[in-house]
This record gives C-alpha cells, structure tokens and sequence, in this order.
C-alpha cells in the first residue's frame, strides 16, 4: 500500500491533524498490538496477511473475556 494513501496513514497514526492538550490517544496499531500480545501473537502485520489465520486470530480474541479466561 502506498505510503500517502489515507488507509495506510490511519494505520500507522500518521494522519495530520491538532489533538486536543494532554495525554496523546492511542493510535489504532497500538490497541491491536496490545490485543495480539494478550494472544501470543508477536507480528500481528504478518499474521493479518494471512486472511484464514487474522479471522481464526480475531476468533479466539472474541471468545476471550476480558479478565483473560476463554468462554466455551
């Protein structure tokens, strides 16, 4: 994906645009880095490549509660 499109640049966090004062939001990315790493997942980029291994990924994560045990 080309480095200027908006998709890309939400992802990365690189759209440019005033924020309000104090703490800074998360950008997207963070928030999926952190919920990888709460799977195991190290390069979630890599995996999302993956159509059939992001969907069985984002599969656990809906059955995860959030307290970290799995619901059958």
């Amino acid at each position: 994906m080309e480095g200027t499109r908006a998709p890309k640049r939400l992802i990365e966090g690189t759209l440019e645009e005033r924020s309000d004062r104090g703490c800074p939001r998360g950008r997207w990315s963070d928030g999926v880095e952190r919920d990888m790493r709460v799977l195991g997942v190290r390069s979630w980029k890599e995996v999302a490549s993956d159509r059939l291994k992001w969907r069985n990924m984002l599969d656990q994560a809906n059955h995860r509660q959030p307290n970290g045990t799995v619901s059958s």
